[in-house]
Formats: C-alpha cells, sequence, structure tokens
C-alpha cells in the first residue's frame, strides 16, 4: 500500500521549501525547514511528490536541497552508503521518536526486525507498535525503515510499498 501524502503547510513565520527531482524513472521530492529535512518522498508520480510537498516553496538551488538531490541520488545510484544530511522530527510521540532513531543507526546492508528495533529502545513487547511508528516515517534513507523486516525475514509494512523496499535492499546487498 503506498504511503498517503502528508500536506506540510508553512506554520506563520516559518516558511518550508521543496525540491522535485526525478529518480528510478520516476519523481523524488524533499522537503526542507529552518535548515533541517524533514520530508522525503521516494520514487513515485509526479503528483504524489508534489503532493507530498504540500504548500512548501519550490527552491532547487536551496544549498542544502541541491545536497540533498546529490546524496540521495548517489544513494539510490549505488554509489554512496552514507547520507550526511541535517534532519528533524517534528510532532512526533517520544515512542515514535525512539523507534525511528534506533532505525537511523541500522548499518547500510543490515536488516532488523520490528521486534529487535523495539527490543532496542527498551519495548520488546511493542513490535506492531514500532512497525506503525515506521509505516510514518516521514524521512525514509535517511531514517532506513527499508531495513526493518517481519520476524520471519519477511518483507513487510513498508509505506512506499513491498516493491520499493524489495529493491532497496537489494541495491544494498550489491544486488540493485
Amino acid at each position: 500500500m503506498a504511503r498517503m501524502a502528508r500536506k506540510l503547510a508553512a506554520p506563520p513565520g516559518r516558511e518550508c521549501c521543496y525540491d522535485l527531482f526525478p529518480a528510478w524513472g520516476e519523481w523524488m521530492s524533499v522537503v526542507a525547514d529552518r535548515g533541517c529535512l524533514v520530508s522525503i518522498m521516494l520514487p513515485g508520480s509526479r503528483e504524489r511528490a508534489q503532493a507530498e510537498a504540500g504548500q512548501a516553496r519550490w527552491a532547487p538551488d536551496l544549498p542544502l536541497l541541491a545536497r540533498a538531490r546529490a546524496q540521495l541520488l548517489g544513494f539510490l545510484a549505488g554509489h554512496r552508503r552514507d547520507l550526511d544530511l541535517p534532519w528533524r522530527l517534528e510532532g512526533v510521540s517520544a515512542f515514535r521518536q525512539a523507534v525511528l532513531e534506533a532505525t537511523a543507526r541500522i548499518p547500510y546492508g543490515q536488516v532488523r526486525t520490528y521486534g529487535q528495533v523495539a527490543a532496542a529502545i527498551g519495548r520488546p513487547a511493542a513490535a506492531r507498535a514500532a512497525g506503525q511508528a515506521l509505516h510514518h516515517n516521514p524521512l525514509p534513507l535517511l531514517i532506513p525503515c527499508h531495513r526493518v523486516v517481519g520476524a520471519g525475514g519477511g518483507l513487510v509494512g513498508f509505506g512506499s510499498g513491498v516493491e520499493m523496499k524489495q529493491r532497496l535492499l537489494a541495491l544494498e546487498a550489491g544486488r540493485g
């Protein structure tokens, strides 16, 4: 199931900016606010990528967005393993933040189960809740939720679709 687009409206006194660019034959968007990335939409339709950017102002020449574009495209091309970009989570619960931060520490090419992520934050019985938190990850690739799999190793619960998860894991395994 495809992830639902979030409308990011800039609150008074703030201005979100976005870039939209082709990736893997589709469109990808990144949104920044106050010097940090706040949203990444993995490759999909142009309409979905624009909807993800919401009310943000298009600013492809903003240095942070240009750097994000270059790094993300390098990652998707298999030329980069690490992404060095500032990011910020907004409006998330303490539990969800802990899940996302634990997931951000999973090394390139490795996988964890939802149960392992839950255990890593001290909540071993919260595997399903961890999965729900990851389903709404606003920063895929920076927070590599594609590296989290079901208890039996199954590719389940990815907001951008199981095919995208499979493609990203294959890329990291050197088969992409």
